[in-house]
């Protein structure tokens, strides 16, 4: 079993404040030499870290600073290049957010859409009677992972992706709801149930909505869905690695079942695409979208969160120093084979993703890499 995400990468470890004590990995480095390019050298040679890894600073108008260092394979020497696809886990959850904003946009979709109109004929139990697709997006709905199937059923399941998605929906919504409505509480079930809602609401397949109304209109050219197999240019990639209790990390071939989590949890954290791509996502989020993708009034409410939240539609949202105090969005994903954490800032129209191939324990090298680059870009000391 591998779950697509961790509730500990929730728990605010990407702010300044935050990451402060991680700042001493990179302090002896740092005084010899500053830039980016001497900060992903520094991440790239901590002991434990991922085999490969790989870093953006974005703007409004494009990727500004990007590089890779590293392997594809632990113990290979095959060097890990800009060509590379990256397996973004939860950070896909944004992305399924964003299209439902598109149909927001082409009105066949609204915001505070209730479930009961979103699932037209689906037996819903009374307590989800005023709960809405935006409670779904901001893990508000009172729902738990406790009411998906677990990867190995999914998989053995023979349903396609689409109608496993719309048998969660009859299972999961007819029953009372094992959290509490209105509170925060982070789970892939929300996204799945965003995602069938869109299936619903568009008579087409999330991937194909993905395809239709993201992937092309923002120019990913090299996203898709699950590990990924080859780079952009169709030769080797880089691979996922399982790292065991001692450190060892072991390659993941990508075309083995267990290389990611089966297609039903695809709105929750399967997408995959090259660094320069995912940047352009970002770049979008944060104002540079090709014009006539989104209204600035649709990002507004992707990337705001309400009085007293942390966390928005597919990204925690709060104020930051580094920021002017404006609002900053951030995520990181997981499927234990891969790693990726973003942040950024809408109002400054600044952004920075790194993104691993070691699992989890990549983030021992990202945390302190982007918080570097984020303080010596915006010349905010932590």
């Amino acid at each position: 079993m591998i779950p697509i995400d961790r509730r500990a990468l929730m728990t605010g470890a990407l702010t300044l404040a935050g990451l402060a004590a991680s700042n001493a990995v990179f302090a002896e480095d740092a005084a010899a030499a500053t830039g980016p390019d001497a900060a992903l050298d520094a991440a790239a040679a901590i002991a434990g870290g991922p085999p490969a890894i790989a870093a953006g600073i974005v703007t409004r108008d494009g990727l500004e600073w990007s590089g890779v260092r590293g392997v594809r394979q632990a113990g290979g020497t095959d060097a890990a290049t800009l060509d590379d696809r990256w397996h973004l886990g939860s950070n896909t959850k944004a992305m399924t957010a964003a299209v439902f904003a598109r149909l927001v946009d082409q009105g066949r979709a609204r915001w505070a859409m209730p479930l009961s109109e979103a699932f037209p004929g689906a037996v819903l139990d009374p307590a989800f009677a005023d709960v809405t697709v935006d409670d779904l997006m901001r893990h508000k709905a009172g729902l738990t992972d406790a009411a998906m199937p677990s990867p190995n059923v999914a998989r053995a399941d023979p349903r396609s992706a689409v109608a496993q998605r719309a048998a969660l929906v009859e299972s999961a919504l007819s029953r009372p709801p094992a959290g509490t409505k209105g509170t925060f509480a982070y789970a892939n079930i929300n996204y799945v149930l965003v995602g069938a809602a869109i299936e619903r609401i568009s008579g087409k397949s999330w991937e194909d909505l993905m395809a239709s109304e993201l992937f092309q209109p923002v120019g990913l050219i090299t996203a898709g869905f699950g590990a990924p197999l080859a780079n952009s240019k169709g030769g080797a990639n880089v691979w996922g690695h399982q790292v065991g209790p001692d450190g060892t990390k072991t390659p993941v071939d990508p075309a083995s079942p267990g290389s990611d989590n089966p297609p039903l949890l695809g709105p929750a954290g399967r997408a995959h695409m090259t660094l320069a791509d995912y940047a352009a996502f970002v770049r979008a989020m944060i104002g540079g979208a090709p014009e006539g993708w989104l209204k600035p009034e649709r990002l507004g409410v992707l990337t705001t969160p309400l009085p007293g939240d942390g966390y928005s539609m597919g990204w925690i949202a709060r104020p930051e120093a580094w920021a002017g105090d404006t609002i900053t969005i951030a995520h990181e994903g997981s499927n234990t084979l891969w790693h990726a954490i973003v942040v950024a800032s809408p109002g400054k129209g600044l952004g920075f993703m790194v993104l691993s191939n070691g699992g989890i324990q990549g983030r021992s090298a990202a945390i302190p890499l982007i918080q570097r680059l984020i303080r010596e870009r915006t010349a905010v000391v932590a």
